[in-house]
């Protein structure tokens, strides 16, 4: 049996809490109280892991190295750190709370890329330079493209 105390019950200090229910049964009174409230859920906004950025901006910064070719050895390096940290990222975005999965794996996949690519460029370089014709070429462009060149250079100065 549920009986149900009026509403000014509680207000006229009979039941210090509102909306109170009490069941009798077996010469037991048991109370439930209902919320007065609805409960109200807060979440913390995700966080991108640190490693998966750094491997993003590390692959980015491998490739444009080893494109331009000069930078090709430091686009190496480079290329392997972003792997190891595109590898952290991917761990670090397992755990609760912690998002960019997507940006780990973006940096490990332009990591790799860069790495074949420079490793294609050194295996270039190393191939052309254990060839001996392939170097006596070289030379003789280089000879023909100082011949070209003029002996003196005239530099306007401002103002004349």
């Amino acid at each position: 049996m549920i009986e149900r105390e009026p509403a000014g019950a509680s207000a006229a200090g009979r039941d210090p809490i509102p909306n109170r229910d009490r069941v009798v049964a077996d010469d037991r009174v048991t109370t439930t109280t209902a919320a007065p409230f609805e409960e109200r859920v807060t979440t913390k906004p995700a966080k991108t892991s640190v490693a998966a950025a750094l491997a993003l901006a590390v692959g980015t910064a491998a490739l444009v190295c080893v494109l331009s070719l000069v930078l090709s050895p430091v686009g190496l390096v480079l290329s392997i750190i972003g792997i190891v940290l595109g590898i952290v990222g991917l761990r670090a975005a397992r755990r609760l709370g912690v998002t960019g999965r997507g940006v780990a794996i973006a940096g490990i996949v332009l990591s790799v890329v860069s790495l074949v690519l420079s490793i294609a460029y050194v295996a270039g370089v190393v191939t052309v330079l254990n060839n001996d014709r392939m170097v006596e070429q070289l030379e003789q462009q280089l000879d023909r493209a100082r011949d070209q060149l003029p002996d003196s250079i005239e530099v306007p100065q401002p103002g004349q």
